[in-house]
Parts: C-alpha cells; sequence; structure tokens
C-alpha cells in the first residue's frame, strides 16, 4: 500500500494552528505518509510536527465555508486547526482518520525512521538477559538460564531465555508450563542480595474445577525456600475473581499442595475498568469550568488515585514480605502480564538503589516489562479520547508510571532521573520513532525484526546530551530500601502528565532553573571550601616541622 493513496489534499495553505500556551499560527499545514506538519513563515515560529500515531481522535465542524479539525491526541493534548474550504477540510480530516489506524505495524514510522545522531551505543544490546544474571550470579549459585523457550514454544509471550532454579530442568519446565494460563511458568523476577529471598512471577495455575494439580510445578516454587521457610503468593486478584476463574479453567495455588506457601489476594483492577478511570479523569482535567467541590467529586469518581494505592500497597507488601519477613515471594493475576508487572517492578524500586538509577530503570523496564510480554500494542492502542474501544486496551503502564512518580515525589533525591524522564517513557509508548514499545512481546518483535529494522529507543536517551535532560540534579545515591506512604493525604494528582496541556508550567520551569543553578552554585562553593581545607592542612603541616627541633 501506497501513503500518497491515503492522503487526499497533501497541503493547504492560509491554515491556522491554535494549541495550549502558544499563540495562534497561520502557515501551511502538510501532510505526510507519518506527519502532521504545520509550518509557518513568521521568524521565531516553532513548526508543529506531530506523528500520525499520536493522534487518538478527531472531531470536525463547519462554520460557512471554514472548517475546523479538533485533534485530540494519545498523550492528552488538543490542538485545533482552523481549515479554509469545506472540501480540503473534509480530505485532510478523512486523510487523518486512515493515517492514524494504520493496521500493519511494520507500515509504522519507526521502520522509516532514520536517525539525525550518530549511534554510540546499540540500545537492542544493552539489557540483555545474560548480562542481568550476571549480577545475581555472584552472589548465589542456585538459579541458571534457560533456553527451553529459545523458539517460543513453550511460552509464546515469555523471552527466549529466562532465569529458574537450578534443580529444576528444562522438562519439568515444560510440563510446568503446560499448568500455567499462557504457559507462563515461574520465572525469577528479582533476587535480594541482602537476604537471598527472591520474587517470581508467573500466570495463574490451571487447577480447574476438579482441582488439578502439577507436582513439577510444586516443586518449582519449593526450590526457592530456604529450609523451615515459609513463602508468600501474592495474587493480584480478590479471592472471589480468583474462585470465578476456577470455573473457566483457571484458578489458585490450593494449600493441600503448597503447604509451605501463604496465599494472599490483594484486588488490583485491570482492562477497561482502568480505561474507564483514565477517561473520566482526563475529561475532568479537561473541564475548566469546575468550581472546587465538582472538581474534587469528579477527581475522586474516576477512581484514578485509588488504583494507584491498591497497586502502591501491593508493592510495598511484596517488599516488606523479602525485606522484614525474609520470605520469598510468586507473585501472579490472570495472565501474569498486567498487574503482575506493576507489584514486581515497583517492589524492585522499593527494595533495590539501581532501579532507581537511569540504566538500572531501562533494565526494569526491558526486563519486568518488554521481555516480561506486557501487550504494549493492544494496552496502548488508544487513549483516553478515542471511541471505538476495544476490550485490551487499558493504561496500565501509565499506572505504573504514575506509582513510581509518587515515589519520586516522596523521596525526591533517592532517583537518578527526574519526571521527564517518566513523562517522556508515557509518550514513547503511546507514539514514537523508535521501534522498542512496538509489538505485544518478544516473539512478536523477533518476527517483525525490530531490531535490524528500527532503532531502539535507549540508542537515543542514553546519549549524553539527551540524558542531561532526565537527570536529577537532587540525586544523591541511596543504597536503603525506601518505603513510600500510601495513605491518602501522601497520594496526588500528577500534574506534569495530567495537567500539562491545561495550565502553563512557566513558573514552574523557572523555579526549576533556580534550583539547578543554586545547586550548581553550591557544588562550586563547596569545591573551593575543599581547596582551602587543603591549603590550611598543609599551612599546618609546615608550621609544626618548623616548630619541631
Amino acid at each position: 500500500m501506497e501513503f500518497a493513496e491515503l492522503i487526499k489534499t497533501p497541503r493547504v495553505d492560509n491554515v491556522v494552528l491554535h494549541r495550549p500556551f502558544y499563540p495562534a499560527v497561520e502557515g501551511t499545514l502538510c501532510l505526510t505518509g507519518h506527519h502532521l506538519i504545520l509550518s509557518s513563515r513568521q521568524d521565531n515560529t516553532e513548526e508543529l510536527w506531530l506523528l500520525h500515531s499520536n493522534i487518538d481522535a478527531i472531531d470536525k465542524r463547519f462554520v460557512g465555508p471554514l472548517g475546523t479539525i479538533i485533534i485530540k491526541c494519545k498523550d492528552f493534548r488538543i490542538i485545533q486547526l482552523d481549515i479554509p474550504g469545506m472540501e480540503e477540510c473534509l480530505n485532510i480530516a478523512s486523510s487523518i482518520e486512515a493515517l492514524s489506524t494504520l493496521d500493519s505495524i511494520t507500515l509504522m514510522y519507526p521502520f522509516f525512521y532514520r536517525p539525525m545522531f550518530e549511534v554510540m551505543e546499540d540500545g537492542w544490546h544493552s539489557f540483555l538477559p545474560e548480562q542481568e544474571f550476571e549480577l545475581y550470579s555472584s552472589a548465589t549459585s542456585e538459579w541458571r538460564l534457560s533456553y527451553v523457550n529459545k523458539e517460543f514454544a513453550v511460552c509464546p509471550s515469555y523471552p527466549p531465555i529466562v532465569i529458574v532454579p537450578k534443580s529444576i530442568d528444562d522438562e519439568a519446565l515444560r510440563k510446568v508450563a503446560a499448568f500455567r494460563h499462557g504457559g507462563r511458568f515461574p520465572v525469577l523476577s528479582y533476587y535480594h542480595k541482602k537476604n537471598g529471598m527472591v520474587i517470581m512471577r508467573s500466570g495463574q495455575p490451571l487447577t480447574g474445577t476438579n482441582g488439578r494439580r502439577c507436582k513439577e510445578d510444586e516443586k518449582l516454587i519449593n526450590a526457592t525456600l530456604r529450609a523451615g521457610k515459609r513463602g508468600y503468593i501474592i495474587d493480584t486478584r480478590s479471592l472471589n475473581v480468583a474462585q470465578q476463574a476456577r470455573a473457566k479453567g483457571g484458578g489458585f495455588e490450593q494449600e493441600a499442595h503448597y503447604p509451605q506457601w501463604r496465599r494472599i489476594h490483594k484486588s488490583i483492577e485491570r482492562y477497561h475498568i482502568l480505561q474507564e478511570s483514565l477517561i473520566k479523569l482526563v475529561e475532568a482535567c479537561n473541564d475548566q469550568t469546575h468550581n472546587m467541590d465538582r472538581w474534587l467529586g469528579r477527581l475522586e469518581a474516576s477512581n484514578w488515585l485509588t488504583h494507584i494505592k491498591e497497586i502502591l500497597t501491593t508493592a510495598c507488601l511484596a517488599a516488606q514480605c523479602i525485606d522484614r519477613e525474609g520470605a520469598s515471594i510468586l507473585i501472579h493475576g490472570t495472565e501474569g502480564t498486567d498487574s503482575t508487572l506493576q507489584v514486581t517492578s515497583l517492589a524492585q524500586i522499593i527494595l533495590e538503589p539501581r532501579s532507581r538509577t537511569i540504566r538500572g530503570f531501562e533494565a526494569l523496564i526491558e526486563r519486568e516489562w518488554l521481555q516480561a510480554g506486557h501487550p504494549f500494542q493492544q494496552r496502548c492502542a488508544q487513549s483516553a479520547y478515542c471511541n471505538s474501544k476495544q476490550k485490551w486496551e487499558s493504561p496500565v503502564f501509565l499506572l505504573f508510571l504514575d506509582c513510581v512518580w509518587q515515589i519520586l515525589r516522596q523521596f525526591p533525591c533517592s532517583f537518578e532521573f527526574n519526571e521527564n524522564f517518566l513523562i517522556m517513557l508515557f509518550e514513547h509508548a503511546y507514539a514514537s520513532q523508535f521501534g522498542t514499545f512496538l509489538g505485544n512481546n518478544e516473539s512478536e518483535r523477533c518476527k517483525l525484526k525490530l531490531q535490524q529494522k528500527t532503532m531502539s529507543l535507549w540508542s537515543w536517551v542514553n546519549q549524553p546530551g539527551e540524558l542531561s535532560k532526565f537527570t536529577n540534579p537532587l540525586f544523591e545515591a541511596n543504597n536503603l530500601v525506601i518505603w513510600p506512604s500510601v495513605a491518602p493525604q501522601s497520594l496526588q494528582l500528577w500534574e506534569g502528565i495530567f495537567l500539562r496541556w491545561n495550565r502553563s508550567s512557566k513558573y514552574l520551569d523557572e523555579a526549576y532553573e533556580e534550583m539547578v543553578n543554586i545547586i550548581e552554585y553550591n557544588k562550586e562553593l563547596q569545591a573551593k571550601v575543599n581547596v582551602l581545607r587543603r591549603q590550611l592542612a598543609e599551612l599546618e603541616t609546615e608550621d609544626g616541622m618548623q616548630e619541631s627541633p
């Protein structure tokens, strides 16, 4: 298919662009295969380059011969284009609709993008499972790399290489995979070097109404326990939902077959409930007519902060089991690709200082989201504005990033990255020139040949010039476990995401710059103090030598 077939009108003059916090701009609107571009001949006027894949929905209005297109973006931005001529307006609208809803992944921009920067590091090879395993292997010999899934035959949503107990062979893993939802047998998610406890994750066991069991599954899970120790299974569904799953062939671990494990149910919502919550929240944030009571009522009715609280509470529980109880844990919900990954990754941010560095957090995203099979292509297909909702769209990753922001806000000196880093990840998960978030799992990415045909996001992010934008000037390495508060008063609306297009950040930006200047000035003064101290010590040494006979 040629993009030209979808572009009815490639160019229109005298189009007026309206967008938040910018004066209206008149210029020429151009449509390409992947971008909507508005350029003005005025000096000092920024051009608009908008990826079609960032467009969530469009509305059309007509007043006489003038047509208006309202473009609603996946990053929650709303922009308006005033287009002279009804026919041109209709042609532009239908072209945008066609180009923003392409079915084939291989027609998306990452397959056509050519970087304008020198590639210093191939991000596709920055966080390989073998490298991650080396970090653990120095502390323990109880685990091994398994290549049982190298052809994606055992579990289509797992990577080719996983970490499993050394005492469990590949044949046993195949049997366990047949007993777990989607073939997602328990694998190592995190090893706590302080006490040797581990977080594992999996899909639900397929016990069904007959109480089916799998000896290999029981052996695998028990292989992670120390002698005389108990473990915890954290099920991210309510007991009622887990029991209902048995009627569909799913279920949960029964105490009789897993006597050394205590099961805890922590209900975390999923799918359309989260999507509806996001829609309500964005609607509330965009409505400028609220009085205080109505705003607070609509914020509460969205339940967004309630979902944040549920996820953070479960992550804190997981971290508590590991660090304070000295117990290993297995985490799963139904598939093990959504709420499970929210909890395992947040628990690591609480427990592991490396996960709070830039590269450590990138490794966490790669390991616990991309390689672990979170279906980004499905979950991030639409955002808060699209009317044609499919059942698999859900802001699971955005909720995770929001939870990280909540912890970052409570511990502003413990993270090497800043809020802009989290916002950037949100934007690229929904629309990007990079191939990192394309596809739903490693198997799909392999078939699409993304490593050969697209650029990795990490190749761009990890350039020194880009990293400086995402580095937290307050960062001081903190090797302790950090315990976020999940009290309602401690959780706030993430204004940097949900209100950034509704009110100017000018004063916040100025305050941030002033803070950076103060920190730099403080470093200069500290350096001078150190020089003066050295000079003083040298003078005192000389005086001592002169006084001695």
